[in-house]
């Protein structure tokens, strides 16, 4: 009876570890989506993308008119595209695997994205530090990171209690 509890609690665990796995790709790639998107919107050019296998992602744009607000796009744009989507599935399924699924996508993203931002600035790291290099005040990205997160660890709370009231 043990080994079959110890391959299933290994399988769930091993599952786990293949979500998160893919959600952090997932939440990458929708980041630099967003950087990409304001580059293009503010006359920079896009030199290339990387969402690598190990390390961090990265974006890089030359001639890049407006960094600051390429550099915001990142964070804005990888919360606000999950959710958006999360938004509209859960207005037409309300409920569905597809909504559940999007609604942890989407409270992932603001995790990853509000802690990025929240405590980046702290040690310059990435987006918080080309950010603070740009003259961003780091009460702005505090205040990103903080409501960013909040909202994240809020639709993972809403999940478990929708999870919890139909006993799944």
């Amino acid at each position: 009876m043990s080994v079959t509890f110890g391959r299933i609690a290994m399988t769930k665990w091993l599952g786990c570890l293949l979500v998160l796995v893919l959600s952090w790709f997932a939440m990458e790639a929708v980041h630099e989506m967003g950087h990409v998107l304001h580059a293009v919107i503010s006359g920079g050019t896009v030199q290339s993308v990387s969402v690598p296998l190990w390390g961090i992602s990265c974006t890089h744009v030359e001639p890049n008119p407006h960094r600051a607000f390429v550099v915001w796009g990142g964070p804005v744009w990888g919360v606000l595209l999950p959710v958006l989507l999360w938004g509209a599935v859960q207005w037409g399924k309300r409920g569905s695997v597809t909504a559940r699924v999007l609604m942890y996508f989407a409270g992932f993203c603001c995790l990853a994205n509000g802690a990025y931002l929240g405590i980046g600035w702290v040690d310059h790291v990435g987006d918080a530090g080309d950010l603070l290099r740009e003259g961003v005040a780091p009460g702005w990205l505090m205040l990103f990171g903080g409501l960013s997160s909040s909202g994240g660890l809020w639709l993972w709370h809403l999940l478990t209690l929708e999870l919890r009231t139909r006993n799944l």
